[in-house]
């Protein structure tokens, strides 16, 4: 970077400033962690030589948050793809259930709002359609903010709900499903090659509450890939214009992921573990009747704090999977 022709190419140039930023975040964070070690190694140290219960309290104390910053740096050395620092587009489909899985999709939209939110992500809602008496039979969730696309695709696949209905009058227990899938908000310079006659594209009035506008003007947009069968629609905006243009976003990233995935040969794999939106097919559950827990059938980290899950707790899970695809790359290799 300190070469006199280093911005000749600026394109190139920002490449490589990208990159050592992407570097930077890894040795940064490992130096402060290995600089604070080094204090609390003194201190505990001096605390011993004078016998100090204060500061062998105050020492276990820095070492317990300086274990909570190891943790959150090993789990981010993980997320070593291209794709992984991107925002992301998560999609959320009621499944086999009727109004139970709609209701459940609708858990899920929450769950993983209040994730972002835990997490400093800005979410915004992309699209929705109502269920019939209650809950979400589809949305699209946009989550902004650095490694949004990292962290969130390991959330791809069925998701299962066991527990008292609050539908049914006699309380009877219920299995719903909803699917979520995930893709990255891909940067700018990668091209995604469209023809746009593969393309059909439907203009509609938004659905679910909004004031007079939804009901009068048809702003919502629905874009369909033809040969693939890939659709995507966007009613965020109150611009037609602004939705299509969200709608060609949220369909490049999903062409791109598709043809990231056939070139790696894994797109088989994937769609096989998603599935079809029903039984034998789930990655994780949530149990809350007759008993309280969350397993991830992938990697079988489980938790009892069912509650604690559903409002967005999901680093644990997210960690798991992530250790879980390492080790299975390791072992290929």
């Amino acid at each position: 970077m300190k070469a006199p022709d280093f911005w000749d190419d600026p394109q190139k140039a920002n490449e490589i400033i990208q990159k050592v930023q992407g570097l930077k975040e890894l040795t940064e964070p490992w130096q402060e962690i290995r600089s604070k070690l080094e204090d609390v190694e003194v201190l505990e140290e001096l605390a011993r030589e004078e016998e100090d219960e204060d500061a062998m309290q105050e020492a276990a104390d820095k070492l317990e948050k300086l274990e909570e910053a190891v943790s959150k740096f090993e789990l981010r050395s993980m997320l070593h793809e291209r794709e992984d620092p991107q925002n992301a587009f998560l999609s959320i489909q009621a499944g086999a259930g009727g109004t139970e899985s709609c209701d459940w999709a609708q858990m899920l939209l929450r769950m993983y709002s209040r994730w972002a939110e835990h997490e400093g992500y800005k979410t915004e809602l992309v699209e929705s359609r109502a269920g019939e008496e209650a809950g979400i039979k589809s949305a699209t969730l946009h989550v902004v903010g650095k490694w949004a696309f990292g962290y969130l695709k390991s959330e791809r696949g069925v998701h299962r709900l066991v527990r008292i209905s609050p539908f049914d009058s006699s309380n009877r227990r219920h299995t719903s499903f909803a699917g979520v899938d995930v893709v990255p908000d891909i940067e700018d310079d990668i091209e995604v090659d469209i023809d746009e006659n593969e393309f059909e594209m439907d203009f509609m009035k938004s659905s679910g509450p909004g004031g007079q506008h939804v009901n009068k003007v048809a702003s919502a947009v629905r874009l369909k890939h033809v040969p693939t069968g890939i659709t995507v629609m966007c009613q965020s905006e109150r611009s037609q214009h602004k939705n299509r243009r969200i709608a060609w976003n949220l369909m490049k990233s999903k062409l791109y992921q598709y043809e990231k995935r056939q070139r790696e040969k894994e797109l088989e794999k994937l769609y096989d573990e998603k599935g079809t939106i029903a039984w034998g097919n789930q990655i994780r559950s949530y149990v809350l009747q007759p008993y309280q827990m969350v397993k991830d059938t992938r990697t079988d980290y489980e938790t009892s704090n069912v509650d604690k899950v559903l409002d967005g707790d999901l680093n644990d899970f997210m960690e798991a999977y992530l250790r879980h695809r390492l080790e299975q790359k390791t072992t290929q290799k």
